[in-house]
C-alpha cells in the first residue's frame, strides 16, 4: 500500500519528477496495447521528438510500423496457442510412455500450422515490410540522423538497419526456437543421408545482415561478402581473416561479383549505383584445419542462446578502399544485383525501378536498358560462356536476354512461379534454375521453355540459389534457416547441419559454390551477419543418391 508523504510540497515535486521521467520513457513491449494506445503513442512520438521530416511522412511511417507490430502480435498469439498444443501433446505422449514421432506429426495439422506461422513471419519481413517502406523512401531527401537512417540504401533492402534485425528476437524464438518447436521441426526429415557436411570456417565481422557472397575466379582465390551495413568485405577462405573492406557505398550493399580475370569487384547498392573497384590483397598463412564434422541430417537442440544480436567480434584492423574506379549510375531505384558479362568488358545491373541496364565497363556508358518486367527486379545473372542474361522479378517471372547477335536482342519470358522469383541462374549446359518465394525451385531447358523439366517443392521460401559447375548440385538457401542440396532431377541429397553449435541462426540469403577449393567448396550467408564455409563430400552425396 503506498504511503502518502506528510509534506504536500514534497509530494507534488515527486509527482512532477515522476511524470517527467515517464514522459521520456518508451515501452517497447506493447503486445496488449489497444488501437487507441497506439494512436496516442504515435501522437506522443510526433510531439515529443524533433525531426526534419514533414509530419505527413512521419505519420505514414508510424502507420507502417503499427501494421508491422500488429502482424507480430498476431503471430505471437498464434505461437502461444501452438506452444500450448505442443505441450498438451507432449504430456499425452509422456503419459502413454511414447515419444514424438516425426513421421506421424509431419502428416497432421500441427506441421501445417507451424509451417504457416513461420511462413507468415518471413513473408511479412521480406515482402510486406520491404515493399511498403520502399514505396515511401523515394520521397525522403536523404539522411535524417539517428539509428533510423532513412537513406535509400538503408531502407529499401530487407530492413537494412541493425535495429530492424532486433525486431526478430521477441517473436522468432517462440515461433521456431523453443525446445518444443525444435523437436517438431527437427523431426521433419525426408531422407537419412549419411554423407558428411563439414563446417569448415565462419566469417564474422559485418554489423548487419549479409545479402550476397561470391568467390573470386582469378588468383588469389578469396571470398567476398555484401552486407546491409554499407560495406563489402574480402576474406581469406582458409583463415577467416578479413583482408580488405570496401566502404564506398552510401547504402546497403546488395550483391558482389568478382571480375573473371582481374582483381576487380562489382558491387550493387541501395544508393542506386553499382561500383567497380580494384583490390590488392595478400593471403595470410593457412591455419590447421579442425575436424568438426557432423552428419548432414544431425539437427540437435535448437537454441538462440548464442544468437548474433549484439555487436559481432569482427576484425579489429582491416584495410579499406573508399573510392571506386568506376561508378555505374542511371537507375532510379535500389540496385539489387549486378554481374559481369562473359569477358568482363560489360556489366549488367538489376534495379527496383523495374529495369536492368547493360554498361560498358571502360567508359561506364549505358549500352542498353532492358525493360519489360511489371514489378521490381530481384536478381540478375549472366551465362559463364555466352552473352546471355537472365533477370528475375517480383512479377513472378524471369526473362532471358540474348546478346549473342549484336543486331538482334531477343527476350524470352519464363512463367511458372506463383510468387516472387528471388533468383534464376545458368548452369554450364542449356539449363536455367529458378527459385521463388512460392517455395519451389524449377529447372528449365533453354530449348523448351514452355514448362520446367523438374520441380522441387520445399517447406520455405527460397532465396539466391547456386549450382555447382561439375556435378550440377543445387544449393537452396531458405527463409527457415535451412540449406538443402538437390540434384538437377529434383532428388534431395542432403541438408546442411544446423544446431545450437553451428549453422545459420536466421534467414539464409545466398549460397555460392567453389568446387576447386579443397578447404571450402560451398559458402552460405544470412541475416545472422555471418558467412559460413562448408566442406561438402560430393562423392558421398552422389553415392547415397
Amino acid at each position: 500500500m503506498p504511503v502518502e508523504s506528510g509534506s504536500g510540497g514534497v509530494s507534488a515535486a515527486g509527482r512532477q519528477a515522476k511524470q517527467k521521467r515517464k514522459s521520456h520513457s518508451l515501452s517497447i513491449r506493447r503486445t496488449n496495447s489497444t488501437e487507441q494506445d497506439r494512436v496516442g503513442m504515435q501522437r506522443d512520438l510526433l510531439e515529443g521528438q524533433e525531426s526534419k521530416l514533414p509530419s505527413s511522412i512521419r505519420s505514414n511511417l508510424l502507420d507502417l510500423f503499427g501494421q508491422i507490430e500488429r502482424e507480430f502480435e498476431n503471430l505471437y498469439i498464434e505461437n502461444l496457442e501452438l506452444r500450448r498444443e505442443i505441450d498438451t501433446l507432449n504430456e499425452r505422449l509422456a503419459a502413454d510412455g511414447q515419444t514424438v514421432d516425426g513421421g506421424d506429426l509431419s502428416k497432421g495439422p500441427l506441421k501445417a500450422k507451424a509451417s504457416h506461422s513461420t511462413s507468415q513471419l518471413s513473408q511479412k519481413l521480406k515482402t510486406t515490410y520491404k515493399a511498403s517502406t520502399s514505396k515511401r523512401s523515394h520521397s525522403f531527401p536523404g539522411k535524417v540522423g539517428g539509428p533510423c537512417n532513412f537513406n535509400v540504401g538503408n531502407w529499401e533492402l530487407w530492413g537494412g538497419d541493425s535495429w530492424v534485425t532486433a525486431l526478430l528476437p521477441p517473436c522468432v524464438p517462440v515461433c521456431m526456437n523453443s525446445p518444443s518447436m525444435g523437436l517438431i521441426v527437427s523431426s521433419f526429415k525426408a531422407t537419412t543421408s549419411r554423407a558428411l557436411c563439414q563446417l569448415a570456417k565462419e566469417y564474422v565481422g559485418h554489423r548487419d545482415g549479409i545479402w550476397d557472397l561470391s568467390v573470386s575466379r582469378a588468383a588469389p582465390v578469396i571470398l567476398g561478402t555484401a552486407s546491409a551495413d554499407h560495406n563489402a568485405m574480402l576474406w581469406s577462405i582458409e583463415t577467416g581473416k578479413c583482408l580488405l573492406k570496401y566502404v564506398g557505398h552510401a547504402g546497403s550493399v546488395n550483391s558482389i561479383k568478382f571480375h573473371p580475370t582481374e582483381q576487380m569487384a562489382l558491387t550493387a547498392s541501395g544508393d542506386q549505383t553499382a561500383h567497380i573497384w580494384r583490390f590488392v590483397v595478400q593471403l595470410p598463412a593457412p591455419q590447421p584445419v579442425a575436424d568438426i564434422s557432423v552428419p548432414c541430417e544431425d539437427d540437435v537442440d535448437f537454441s538462440d542462446k548464442d544468437d548474433a544480436d549484439g555487436e559481432p567480434e569482427g576484425p579489429s584492423e582491416c584495410p579499406s578502399v573508399r573510392v571506386a574506379s568506376t561508378v555505374l549510375k542511371s537507375h532510379q531505384g535500389v540496385v539489387i544485383a549486378a554481374d559481369w558479362l562473359v569477358g568482363g568488358k560489360q556489366a549488367v545491373t538489376a534495379s527496383w525501378d523495374r529495369a536492368a541496364n547493360l554498361y560498358d565497363v571502360e567508359t561506364s556508358e549505358l549500352v542498353h536498358s532492358l525493360t519489360g518486367h511489371d514489378q521490381e527486379l530481384t536478381h540478375c545473372c549472366t551465362h559463364p560462356t555466352q552473352r546471355l542474361v537472365v533477370t528475375s522479378s517480383r512479377d513472378t517471372t524471369f526473362r532471358l536476354w540474348d546478346f549473342r547477335d549484336p543486331s538482334i536482342h531477343s527476350v524470352n519470358v519464363f512463367q511458372g512461379h506463383t510468387d516472387t522469383v528471388t533468383s534464376a541462374v545458368f548452369t554450364v549446359g542449356d539449363n536455367v534454375v529458378s527459385g521463388s518465394d512460392d517455395r519451389t525451385v524449377k529447372v528449365w531447358d533453354l530449348k523448351n521453355m514452355r514448362s520446367p523439366i523438374a520441380t522441387i517443392r520445399t517447406d520455405s521460401a527460397v532465396n539466391r540459389i547456386s549450382v555447382s559447375v561439375s556435378q550440377r548440385i543445387i544449393a537452396l538457401p531458405h527463409d527457415n534457416r535451412q540449406v538443402r542440396l538437390f540434384d538437377m532431377a529434383g532428388v534431395r541429397l542432403a541438408r546442411l547441419p544446423r544446431s545450437n553449435r553451428q549453422g545459420h541462426r536466421r534467414m539464409v540469403c545466398c549460397s555460392a559454390w567453389s568446387e576447386d577449393n579443397p578447404y571450402c567448396n560451398l559458402f552460405t550467408c544470412g541475416f545472422d551477419r555471418q558467412a559460413i564455409g562448408w566442406n561438402i563430400n560430393i562423392p558421398a552425396l552422389l553415392q547415397e543418391k
